[in-house]
């Protein structure tokens, strides 16, 4: 793995399919939305359940008229789709899946060993500009307390 992008760094930007086989593009938020990308490992895991179900339930606090979020993983866009309906997840899943992990990668948070994302979280201002991350390992939880703050230090 590649050293994850830090703070002051700009987003590389990015197409991927989301789980209803459309396009999502980071540029087209720019001048418009910040972004928080959450890089998972794999669909149906326990953990990552876990954490798509807390930005679900919690939703208000990720997606608002000035904030989007976009979850990453290596996963098929077929398989994002199988866990967005059984979870009932209402925001873009995109599918890294070909080239395999090569956003994830970009972003400095691909593990190759694993075939899969780290769990990398980048909250992208208007600009394009990262603007607070987090990145811890695929078998740890992560904490989206800072993404808060983070997010009222924007407003």
């Amino acid at each position: 793995m590649t050293s994850p992008l830090a703070v002051g760094d700009t987003a590389p930007d990015f197409t991927l399919k989301d789980q209803n086989g459309q396009d999502v593009t980071l540029s087209s938020f720019r001048g418009d939305k910040c972004v928080v990308v959450v890089f998972y490992p794999f669909a149906f895991s326990g953990i990552c359940t876990g954490e798509l179900c807390e930005i679900r339930d919690n939703l208000g606090a990720f997606v608002s008229d000035d904030v989007q979020v976009l979850g990453i993983s290596t996963d098929h866009m077929f398989t994002q789709r199988a866990w967005a309906d059984k979870e009932g997840y209402f925001f873009p899943l995109l599918s890294d899946f070909w080239p395999h992990g090569a956003v994830a990668q970009s972003f400095g948070v691909l593990h190759e060993g694993a075939g899969a994302a780290v769990r990398g979280t980048f909250l992208i201002d208007r600009e394009g500009v990262i603007r607070w991350s987090l990145v811890n390992e695929i078998g740890q939880a992560r904490d989206f307390t800072g993404y808060h703050e983070a997010l009222r230090q924007l407003a």
